[in-house]
């Protein structure tokens, strides 16, 4: 009952979504901000609210262009419940700018899949991705992203190899001019520097704990069954689903090396986990264990509410 009501593309569900987006704002800022709530804050957290519901609509963009699922909006419920699950994720502006270009960058490496301007497509991906690096180091990770779906076409053109390095440097070369007009220094426009922690205490809490033991536990059972499932499509359709695993892989290297652990870190395993367990929902067979699984997920983020 309760996945029949996702598990088609609706108006509705994005209204859904908009409001549970909008709840973890609210407890972010009844919970975890002490500053006290002037017009400032207000704008401030009102522009970051729209680039996270304007992200959500990226991911769906990126899901329905390029047949992630089954046309259904499970990917954008399960986004918006992990950042009401763990609103911590919307504390941290730069991170949230950060996954935002990364979620642009995501749409120009799966798209590739059609071998239609790829030139243009790996220099976008490159510079969308070298823009979020700028606030925050660690997104640099997903550099990698590009040469892993360069690797997966086993593409043999010198030139696609390079390209993306030019959108690398041309962001690096704008970045220098800006820094140089503005604070007249070479990198004072440098928000992020490679900073690394390997100190998980922050984690050591029940809300914490809960919501991370569901991503884990949730995200590896729905992994395997979404790599065994991945063989079952079609040979040009592989590499995008591949490259969302990757995804993950590398969302959890940012989690490890993050410098400061305070739960915004995990807002870009968010995007690749949701479309995994959506893909794993959709083939579920046996109605009670779907309707029992979407339930838990949607229960939790409640749950550690009153906690």
């Amino acid at each position: 009952m309760i996945t029949s009501i996702f598990n088609k593309s609706k108006p509705i569900n994005f209204t859904i979504v908009f409001f549970t987006v909008l709840l973890a704002f609210a407890v972010l800022n009844i919970r975890h901000v002490e500053n006290p709530f002037t017009t400032s804050v207000f704008l401030k957290q009102t522009l970051l609210f729209f680039v996270c519901y304007i992200s959500i609509f990226v991911l769906n963009f990126i899901v329905d262009k390029n047949n992630l699922s089954q046309k259904s909006n499970y990917e954008v419920v399960l986004y918006s419940l992990f950042l009401l699950a763990l609103p911590q994720t919307v504390n941290n502006p730069d991170i949230i700018y950060a996954n935002f270009f990364v979620l642009l960058g995501y749409r120009r490496i799966i798209s590739l899949r059609s071998q239609i301007n790829v030139k243009k497509k790996l220099f976008d991906a490159a510079f969308w991705i070298a823009i979020a690096t700028l606030f925050y180091f660690w997104s640099v990770l997903f550099f990698l992203l590009i040469i892993i779906t360069l690797l997966l076409y086993t593409d043999n053109n010198i030139k696609h190899w390079l390209i993306p390095f030019t959108g690398l440097l041309t962001v690096f070369l704008i970045s220098i001019s800006a820094s140089i007009i503005y604070y007249g220094s070479f990198f004072g426009v440098f928000k992020s520097l490679p900073e690394l922690s390997y100190n998980f205490n922050a984690y050591n809490s029940t809300p914490y704990i809960i919501i991370i033991t569901m991503l884990f536990s949730f995200g590896l059972w729905a992994g395997i069954f979404y790599l065994n499932n991945i063989k079952q499509k079609k040979k040009a359709f592989r590499p995008s689903f591949y490259v969302v695993l990757f995804a993950v892989l590398i969302a959890f290297l940012i989690i490890v090396f993050a410098p400061n652990k305070n739960g915004s870190e995990f807002l870009f395993l968010f995007a690749p986990l949701a479309v995994i367990l959506a893909n794993y929902i959709e083939i579920i067979q046996e109605k009670w264990f779907k309707e029992l699984f979407f339930a838990v997920i949607i229960l939790v983020p409640f749950v550690i509410l009153l906690l």
